[in-house]
């Protein structure tokens, strides 16, 4: 006799969708401290390498960020968790569309704001991977303010999202933060 359906599985990701999910959220918790690191006082004997780590990782973000959105737009999400209302239900697609958008202004303004102004990005050079811009420091200097503007929104963005999961996981306790935990397996 088989084991009858878990009711939460049917509101659950994909294990591709939680893979995509928690690693970029791995990259995002080792770019934010790296960003402000290279650019604070005190690490100047390490920025360099900070900055090529930043910008390394910042180049897989974009790839990943490309790919996570392909995925999206091929796979629908599972439906709202049981519980919640239609307005949690907006506005957590909402949140995840800014997410996503954000995602992609700043790692797009990063590769600009780098390449623009004429510096290597070492992972792509390492890889054969030619620039796809010319030098436009003009542009660069702008995309530098939309990048860091962006991190700090962005930041802001993914506190509220992590607030209303620990909400959903232990005030609520209805099945929320199940819908992404685990990244592999706890499918029943």
């Amino acid at each position: 006799m088989s084991t009858p359906p878990d009711s939460d599985a049917a509101t659950r990701y994909g294990v591709v969708s939680r893979l995509f999910h928690w690693l970029t959220a791995l990259l995002i918790f080792l770019m934010i401290p790296a960003g402000i690191a290279m650019t604070s006082e005190g690490f100047e004997e390490i920025s360099d390498t900070i900055f090529v780590f930043h910008k390394g990782t910042g180049t897989v973000l974009l790839v990943l960020v490309v790919l996570r959105l392909g995925w999206r737009f091929t796979h629908s999400p599972p439906p709202p968790a049981p519980g919640m209302t239609a307005l949690q239900a907006r506005l957590a697609d909402w949140t995840h569309t800014f997410l996503y958008l954000l995602l992609l202004v700043m790692t797009v303004s990063g590769y600009v704001r780098v390449v623009g102004d004429g510096f290597p990005i070492e992972l792509l050079d390492w890889l054969g991977i030619p620039t796809l811009l010319p030098e436009m420091p003009e542009l660069a200097q702008r995309m530098s303010v939309v990048h860091k503007f962006t991190a700090y929104l962005f930041t802001a963005t993914i506190a509220a999202h992590i607030a209303a999961a620990i909400h959903h996981g232990i005030s609520k306790g209805d099945g929320v933060l199940g819908r992404m935990w685990p990244p592999i397996g706890g499918d029943r």
